[in-house]
């Protein structure tokens, strides 16, 4: 009798150990069920793959402004995101892209719970990827020049610049506090927010490539810089 329950104990013991390591594996498969590449393999595969479906999931508003050259817009944030690339071809490739990564990513994720069998991510996104210039894109001058920005930043007062954009999640979560100091410190120094989509140009000549940003400048000589998220005790420690 014992014999017999041991052997059932341990058949038990083994099938959950099967089905633990089947669920492992499906969790594995989903996350690796796409591929992150960086710009340089990214536009080896836009040039390579004949096939290839290459989809910028942002706004139709940033897509307007600029967008790599033969790129399909598929908003991710539209309700018909889903429907919309049921049109494409499974079997083949599917390249996508975004501002800075975080949309094209949950993107890719989904493509590839849809079936699709070969999903390329671009890590950075194309403002990551424009700093390089390895491919043109159909883009357009946008907002102010260096020279501009030169005469802005030359002050006697310290001036903090904030670029940050209205997809941006740090981005808005920086927004109140920034608006707060702006006014509280406005005697001695100058806090500007520029929009990264209304500034592209801008952008470009100082290699930013990722989002938020902030700069902190004194007499116009830049004195500390930060990017991605900073909380307002971070930020007013370097003030």
């Amino acid at each position: 009798m014992k014999k017999i329950i041991s052997i059932i104990v341990l058949t038990l013991i083994l099938y959950s150990c099967q089905g633990q390591t089947s669920k492992n594996n499906e969790v594995n498969e989903v996350k690796e069920s796409y591929k992150t590449i960086d710009g340089l393999l990214f536009e080896e595969k836009i040039l390579s793959e004949k096939n290839a479906q290459l989809i910028d999931v942002r706004s139709p508003e940033e897509y307007n402004v600029e967008h790599i050259q033969n790129a399909k817009n598929i908003n991710w944030n539209s309700e018909d995101f889903v429907s919309n690339v049921e049109k494409l071809d499974k079997s083949k490739p599917v390249l996508v892209y975004c501002k800075v990564g975080g949309r094209s990513s949950q993107a890719a994720t989904k493509l590839s719970e849809l079936g699709f069998k070969e999903v390329y991510n671009l890590d950075g996104g194309i403002m990551k990827w424009k700093g390089k210039k390895t491919f043109p894109s159909d883009s357009k001058p946008t907002g102010m020049n260096s020279l501009e920005f030169d005469k802005l930043i030359h002050s006697d007062k310290k001036v903090i610049i904030n670029f940050s954009a209205k997809w941006c999640e740090p981005c808005k979560k920086m927004k109140p506090y920034l608006m707060k100091m702006k006014e509280e410190l406005k005697a001695q120094t100058s806090l500007i927010m520029l929009d990264a989509d209304e500034n592209k140009t801008l952008l470009e000549s100082m290699k930013i490539t990722g989002l938020p940003v902030v700069l902190i400048y004194e007499n116009g000589v830049e004195t500390w810089s930060h990017i991605g998220f900073l909380s307002e005790n971070d930020l007013r420690k370097h003030l």
